[in-house]
C-alpha cells in the first residue's frame, strides 16, 4: 500500500500486541512523553502474557540489591555465555548486553508508574551449577485488585484472577505433604479470604502482570487500546521506512501513521498448524494464546525483516488435551516422587525434572512423532496437587479419551496403554534401585538445585525419586508441548528490526515472541520469555523517543 494521502490517526508510537512486550513498549513511550496507541488483533487483552505464570527473569535486578543479595553484570552475562552461548544472530554477545542492561531501566520505569514487583525468592536459575548461575532473580508483580481494570477485565486473556505468587506454586505442589506446602496453601487461603473482606478480586502470576500493565498504560496513562482490529498490512514509504500500518476496525479498513515507530508484539506462531509442520515437524500442542498464529512475522518478513529461530519454540511436556481444553503444560508435578515419564516401549529417555524446555528437546531427538506416558503409583495421586488432574469431569473426559488409564497393577496398566509389561516392569524396577539409593544413574535426576525446587524433601535420599510401589497405578498420555514459538523478526540490541544484510528496517521493531529470542535454544531461568520481552519493549521505546 502507498501512503495514503491522509491517515486516519497519527501517533508517534503504534504497538501490535497486548502482550508483555507490547505494554512494556507502551510505558516507555508513555514516561518519555510520546503518544502510543496499542491495537489488538483478538478480542482479548494480555497475549499470552495474561495465561502465563507472570515471571520475569531479570538477573542483577534493584530487588535483589535491595534485599542485600550479590549479583552483578559480569555475573549475569558468564551465565548467560555459558547456557546460552552464540546459537546465532539473535543471541549476540551485543544483545545479551542490552537485555543485562536494560534490567534496571525496566524496573525503575515500571515502579515509577506503580507496578509493585516481589522476588521469587526460592526459584532457581535452571542451570544454577553453571558459572553466574543463582537462585532468587525472578521477579512479579505482587498480587493486585483485578477491579482495577473495571470493565476491561471482562476482555482479559487471563484464565481466572488468583492472588497465587511463583513461590506459592512449587509448596502448594505438596500441600498435603508437607508442613511447609500445607502452610502455603494455609496462607494463600487468607489472601484469598483477606482480599474477598475488602472487596478485592486478587490476581497474581499471568493475570496480576497483565493488569497491572493495564492499569499503567491504559488507565493510569491514557493510551488507547483497539480490540478486535487485526493488522493488515505495514505501509512502507518510498525511502523504506515503516510509516504506519492498516487494520481492520468495526469491518473497516483504517490507517494509522506511526511518526516514530511501529513495534510488533503480536506474539509467535504456535497456533498456525501449516507452520508448524513446516518449521517444526509437528503440529504442535500450544498451551499460549490461540492468537498466536504469526502474522505480524509474515508481514514483517514482506517489508524485507531477516528471521531467525523458526524451528525452535518453548518447547516442555505438556498431558494431552480432551476437546474443548487447552493441554496442561507439566512442570511442578514432573519432579515430584513417585512418578516417571516413559515412552512407547516403556523406556526412560530423560532426566523428568530437567528444565521444561530441555526435556521437550530431548522428545523431539528421541521420538518426535511418538507417544509418551506419565506414570504414576498411588502415593503420587493422594500426596501430591496435580494441576492436570484437578477436574473430575475432564478426568473422566481423558479416561474416555484414552488420555488416562489406572490400573491395580503396572501389569494391567501397561496393557491399557499398549506397552509391553514385561519392558515397563523392568524400567520400574530399575528405576526404583535408582530411588531407594537416592542416584538417578540414568540421567540424574534430582542431581540439580533446579530439580529439587520442585522435588518433596521428606522423600529422602532424594525428593524427585520414589520408588513406583504402591497401587493403583496411573498414565498419563503426555505430548510435546510448548509455551509459543522461538523464531520470528531478527532484531539489534534496541529492538529494531533488522534486512538479512544486517541492515536496520527504519521505523519497524519487534519483541517477545514475534522477534528472534536473545536466550537461543534454551531456557536459562524462570521467566526467560517475558524477561527479554518487557526489556527490549523499553528499550525500543527509548530508541524511538531518540528518533
Amino acid at each position: 500500500m502507498t501512503i495514503p494521502d491522509s491517515w486516519d490517526h497519527t501517533y508517534d508510537v503504534v504497538v501490535i500486541g497486548s502482550g508483555g512486550a507490547g505494554f512494556a513498549t507502551a510505558l516507555g513511550a508513555i514516561d518519555e512523553g510520546l503518544s502510543v496507541l496499542l491495537i489488538e488483533g483478538s478480542a482479548k487483552w494480555g497475549g499470552s502474557t495474561a495465561m502465563s505464570g507472570g515471571g520475569m527473569w531479570l538477573p542483577n535486578n534493584p530487588l535483589m540489591r535491595r534485599a542485600g543479595l550479590r549479583d552483578s553484570r559480569e555475573e549475569a552475562l558468564t551465565y548467560l555465555e555459558a547456557t546460552v552461548g552464540v546459537t546465532g544472530r539473535a543471541t549476540s554477545r551485543e544483545r545479551k548486553e542490552a537485555f543485562v542492561d536494560g534490567v534496571d531501566d525496566f524496573v525503575t520505569t515500571a515502579e515509577k508508574h506503580g507496578m509493585v514487583f516481589a522476588r521469587a525468592t526460592d526459584y532457581p536459575d535452571y542451570y544454577p551449577e553453571l558459572p553466574g548461575g543463582k537462585i532468587g532473580r525472578s521477579l512479579e508483580v505482587e498480587p493486585l485488585n483485578s477491579r482495577i481494570a473495571g470493565a476491561w477485565w471482562k476482555t482479559s486473556n487471563a484464565p481466572a484472577a488468583m492472588p497465587v505468587k511463583t513461590d506459592d506454586v512449587w509448596l502448594l505442589g505438596r500441600a498435603w505433604s508437607t508442613l511447609g506446602g500445607f502452610a502455603r496453601g494455609a496462607r494463600l487461603v487468607l489472601r484469598v479470604l483477606g482480599g474477598l473482606v475488602r472487596g478485592h478480586r486478587l490476581a497474581g502470576i499471568g493475570a496480576g502482570l497483565a493488569t497491572a500493565f493495564l492499569r499503567a498504560v491504559v488507565i493510569d496513562g491514557h493510551a488507547p487500546l483497539w480490540l478486535g482490529s487485526p493488522l493488515e498490512e505495514l505501509i512502507v514509504d518510498d525511502d523504506g521506512r515503516v510509516a504506519g500500518v492498516r487494520v481492520t476496525r468495526d469491518g473497516r479498513p483504517v490507517t494509522v501513521a506511526a511518526t516514530r515507530g511501529v513495534m510488533l508484539a503480536a506474539g509467535g506462531f504456535d497456533h498456525n498448524t501449516e507452520w508448524r509442520r513446516r518449521f517444526h515437524g509437528i503440529d504442535g500442542a500450544p498451551s499460549g494464546n490461540p492468537a498466536n498464529l504469526g502474522g505480524a512475522i509474515e508481514l514483517a518478513e514482506k517489508a524485507g525483516a531477516a528471521v531467525e529461530l523458526m524451528d525452535d519454540a518453548w518447547w516442555g511436556a505438556s498431558v494431552a488435551a480432551t476437546p474443548g481444553h487447552v493441554p496442561a503444560f507439566i512442570v511442578g508435578e514432573r519432579s515430584l516422587p513417585y512418578s516417571i515419564i516413559v515412552d512407547a516401549r516403556g523406556d526412560r529417555f530423560a532426566n523428568e525434572s530437567e528444565s521444561y524446555v530441555d526435556l521437550g528437546h530431548h522428545m523431539l531427538e528421541h521420538d518426535k512423532d511418538g507417544t509418551y506416558w506419565m506414570i504414576a503409583d498411588a502415593r503420587h495421586a493422594r500426596r501430591y496437587l496435580r494441576t492436570f488432574a484437578l477436574d473430575p469431569r475432564n478426568n473422566k473426559a481423558m479416561r474416555e479419551a484414552g488420555i488416562l488409564a489406572k490400573a491395580p497393577t503396572l501389569d494391567e496398566l501397561a496393557g491399557r496403554i499398549g506397552v509391553g509389561p514385561d519392558r515397563l516392569r523392568a524400567t520400574v524396577e530399575r528405576f526404583n534401585g535408582f530411588a531407594r539409593c537416592g542416584v538417578d544413574g540414568d540421567f540424574g535426576r534430582g542431581n540439580s538445585a533446579y530439580d529439587r525446587y520442585y522435588g518433596d524433601p521428606t522423600v529422602r535420599p532424594n525428593p524427585c525419586l520414589g520408588p513406583l510401589e504402591k497401587g493403583p497405578f496411573t498414565a498419563f498420555k503426555v505430548v510435546i508441548g510448548d509455551l509459543g514459538t522461538k523464531g520470528g523478526v531478527l532484531t539489534d540490541p534496541d529492538g529494531r528490526a533488522l534486512r538479512e544484510d544486517g541492515t536496520v528496517i527504519d521505523g519497524l521493531y519487534a519483541a517477545g515472541n514475534n522477534s528472534a529470542s536473545v536466550m537461543g535454544r534454551t531456557y536459562p531461568g524462570p521467566g526467560s520469555t517475558i524477561g527479554p520481552a518487557v526489556v527490549f519493549g523499553l528499550r525500543a521505546a527509548r530508541r524511538m523517543a531518540r528518533g
